[in-house]
């Protein structure tokens, strides 16, 4: 395949979703005795995906879809009330997408001692004691964009490829994606519960997001290139 006929083979779209509300967004001490991969959606949680997902039926508009969803459980449990319209065969739970690893059951004081530290420290860089640092899924979110380039490539490629993960995840995809630097990065917020961001192609076959993520830290100035990754 030639490199232009591979450039128009990439997907439409790159529609991220974070998951809906979820036990641990209402109520931190479910964390000392329910596992983090085990949390479900809240009624609420569930309802906001519903209606996420009205939205991008209408906007994927009846074209193909592809899905990777995070293993854990509000994700799947996110992905399975957008109600898309995706085969089952084209649905990867994959792993690589899974929350930042903080602990296992979780102790308040030293997760809240731990946070305060990741502040001084730094998001990117500060690893948790039990768990990972950002760079550290930074890193398994490349080697997944290895994987789903390749899968660009096939005859069957779709024109949509909608990933159901978590909000740091989210932030990290697209600071592998577009280049972004570790202060930028850190300068932004997580998108709201079950919020989509899409990755639209151009002309030129870059991609650029509809909306940019808000950014909490107005002292970091995105760069041209940081810019420019947002319509």
């Amino acid at each position: 395949m030639s490199r232009e006929a591979g450039l128009a083979n990439r997907p439409d779209r790159i529609i991220l979703v974070r998951h809906g509300e979820s036990e641990g967004n209402v109520d931190e001490t479910v964390y000392e005795r329910v596992p983090d991969h085990r949390l479900s959606l809240t009624e609420r949680g569930v309802e906001q995906a519903r209606q996420t997902g009205e939205v991008l039926r209408t906007l994927l508009d009846g074209d193909s879809v592809e899905a990777y969803v995070s293993p854990y459980l509000r994700t799947r449990q996110t992905f399975a009330a957008l109600g898309l319209p995706v085969a089952e065969r084209d649905v990867r739970v994959e792993p690589r997408l899974r929350e930042q690893d903080w602990a296992n059951f979780q102790d308040p004081a030293d997760i809240a001692e731990q946070k305060a530290q990741r502040d001084r420290y730094g998001h990117f860089y500060y690893r948790f004691s039990h768990g990972e640092s950002g760079s550290d899924v930074y890193d398994r979110v490349s080697t997944f964009l290895e994987s789903m380039h390749r899968n660009f490539a096939t005859p069957a490629a779709p024109r949509n490829v909608v990933i159901v993960t978590h909000g740091l995840t989210m932030r990290l995809f697209c600071m592998r994606w577009f280049h972004w630097s570790v202060d930028y990065f850190e300068s932004l917020e997580n998108p709201a519960n079950a919020q989509p961001m899409v990755l639209r192609r151009q002309a030129d076959f870059r991609y650029r997001l509809e909306r940019p993520f808000v950014q909490w830290d107005r002292t970091v100035v995105p760069t041209e290139r940081e810019r420019s990754s947002w319509l």
